[in-house]
């Protein structure tokens, strides 16, 4: 039976990684800056997230870097509490089957950020929870921000909630001041949102679902990356109740989830939990929805 190893080794000019592996994939988690998990990927394989190779391996400094790779943020978006550098070391420890990641608590933000990321014994199902703990004197209202950045070249399909509510809406979309819905990179279907990673377009994009489904998939490289959360029902959610983010650019594709508002009194936390995995040999499908579906189907829960 297979099992997960733990290494300390560097990564991109980081000296203080840890490998996270079993006999199919590998997972990549900066200690020198973060907390981050900058690779994910089958063995032998690119990386199926975003690196900034620019950026890769650099430490310290004043100014918010992208890094690439996946992140916590603290949501409603803000200059000042959401781009709070995570430019120097975090602390780890061993768990079962993985690691746990703490980041201090910021001198703006004065929330400690943690990932406590396992790898399943065999396959591809990683679990990433990460926890926001207010560590200051004042009440915060916050949503934890799960963002994860894939690389340049693929196709994103988020469900749309498909309940039948007679004559009542049954879903809102929320959409940023630079998003235009005559964006040649996305398709509003009726099953699908579909969204294409394009380098040829610089213009951003951006919009927000109530992903009641609780999942999104990311095709590239004949891969399939599925991540999955809870929607909780009837909470209230950021950005117009929005449980699910994504956004795109020339040289890369977030997929983000969020839980609900909270109001954290001193010394409390809220947890968020994702679920990861990957699927080899999936061809991207054309952007036609039954073409989708059929792709999908024993892949992705609830699928109408």
């Amino acid at each position: 039976m297979s099992k997960v190893k733990l290494q300390k080794k560097p990564y991109g000019g980081w000296e203080n990684c840890v490998y996270i592996s079993n006999d199919v994939v590998d997972l990549v988690v900066t200690t020198d800056v973060g907390p981050r998990i900058i690779r994910y990927g089958f063995h032998g394989q690119d990386n199926e997230l975003c690196e900034i190779k620019s950026q890769i391996g650099l430490t310290r400094g004043n100014e918010w870097r992208m890094y690439g790779g996946h992140r916590l943020w603290i949501s409603p978006e803000s200059r000042v509490r959401t781009y709070e550098p995570d430019n120097v070391p975090v602390s780890w420890e061993e768990v079962e089957n993985g690691i746990t990641v703490k980041q201090k608590a910021g001198p703006d933000t004065k929330v400690i950020k943690e990932m406590h990321i396992t790898l399943a014994s065999t396959g591809s199902h990683v679990t990433v929870n990460h926890r926001l703990t207010n560590d200051g004197h004042k009440k915060i209202e916050l949503s934890v921000w799960a963002i994860t950045v894939m690389k340049a070249g693929g196709k994103e399909v988020i469900p749309h909630i498909r309940k039948n509510k007679g004559l009542l809406p049954n879903r809102n979309i929320a959409l940023w001041p630079y998003t235009r819905l005559d964006d040649s990179r996305m398709t509003l279907g009726g099953k699908f949102i579909i969204l294409r990673q394009d380098n040829a377009v610089q213009r951003p994009l951006k919009i927000g679902v109530s992903n009641k489904n609780g999942w999104a998939v990311y095709f590239n490289s004949n891969n399939l990356f599925l991540k999955k959360h809870a929607h909780i029902k009837n909470a209230l959610y950021p950005d117009f109740g929005v449980s699910y983010e994504t956004y795109t650019n020339h040289f890369m594709l977030e997929m983000e989830s969020l839980s609900p508002l909270t109001l954290l009194k001193p010394g409390e936390d809220i947890d968020h939990e994702e679920s990861w995995e990957l699927f080899e040999n999936i061809n991207m499908p054309a952007d036609d929805e039954d073409d989708i579906a059929k792709t999908l189907k024993g892949i992705v829960p609830d699928l109408i």
